[in-house]
């Protein structure tokens, strides 16, 4: 009877010990916009430890991402020592391309789980983006700011993707073409092993984000130099393996997931988002 009564202790402290989470949030707001996710994934998996990272909230979320990526790797790398089981994480907006590039610069990283919640992952070109966030500008002439020294200051200017100024975009860029390995460096081959490295790769976004432009960013679409949108199968990057999507996918680690009517500011305020597309890939 007492072997019984071990055996089920046993068993009920196994089902609930869940994989700590990180969660990173998007531009211009802060760790209180993830309350919602962080209370939730509580709720539903009880004893799970959520860190909700507080660096880079407000104006300063707009410095550049290279050095956002820097000093929050060495907040990463403090809390996954202190887990060297795994952890999941989950990054919403700009920290979902942040959290992104967090992995792939550090390939001795314990993540096991990526969860991309409408991240600009192929980058950014869109007027409702630029009318929030810098509503001084045009769309047809932003890339004159970003595409230069000033511009690459900013975290926007390094992931903007201005299509009909590809050239200039490869050129100026100290950022984007070199994550997703569009510029070969010495850091490519770690790019990508970093990023196949992860059990699994979320990607969720949706048609009626109005923000993330085009919407397919978020799952590596992008346009091409016409304007088109060109899906995610069907870019070089993906072809070529160019950062091992492909690769994820071949294994059944990469999951594209498409959610209607939801906009850019609900993602992470949705508790139906939280329950339906989030907390199932956090066991």
């Amino acid at each position: 009877m007492k072997l019984l009564v071990i055996l089920l202790l046993f068993n009920i402290s196994f089902v609930i010990c869940y994989k700590p989470v990180i969660l990173l949030h998007g531009i211009l707001t802060g760790p209180e916009s993830m309350i919602l996710f962080k209370n939730r994934i509580e709720e539903k998996h009880p004893g799970t430890i959520v860190y909700n990272i507080d660096q880079f909230g407000g104006w300063s979320s707009l410095e550049n991402m290279w050095y956002q990526v820097q000093q929050i790797s060495q907040t990463i790398s403090n809390i996954t020592s202190k887990h060297p089981e795994g952890v999941h994480f989950v990054g919403y907006s700009q920290g979902a391309l942040l959290g992104r590039t967090i992995l792939q610069a550090n390939p001795d990283h314990k993540i096991l789980r990526y969860i991309s919640l409408s991240g600009p992952q192929a980058g950014q070109y869109g007027t409702q983006f630029l009318h929030i966030y810098f509503p001084g500008l045009a769309l047809e002439t932003a890339f004159e700011l970003f595409y230069s020294r000033v511009g690459q200051h900013t975290s926007v200017g390094n992931y903007w993707n201005d299509p009909y100024h590809t050239q200039l975009y490869l050129s100026y860029s100290q950022y984007l073409p070199y994550v997703n390995n569009e510029i070969l460096s010495n850091k490519s081959d770690q790019f990508k092993q970093a990023l196949t490295k992860l059990d699994l790769l979320v990607l969720i976004g949706g048609p009626n984000d109005n923000v993330i432009t085009p919407w397919q960013s978020s799952q590596f679409g992008y346009y091409d130099h016409n304007g088109t949108v060109v899906e995610l199968k069907d870019r070089e990057l993906y072809q070529n393996d160019t950062i091992g999507l492909k690769t994820l996918y071949e294994k059944k680690k990469l999951k594209l997931i498409t959610v209607p009517g939801i906009d850019h500011f609900m993602w992470h305020l949705n508790l139906s988002i939280c329950d339906n597309y989030v907390l199932p890939y956090l066991d």
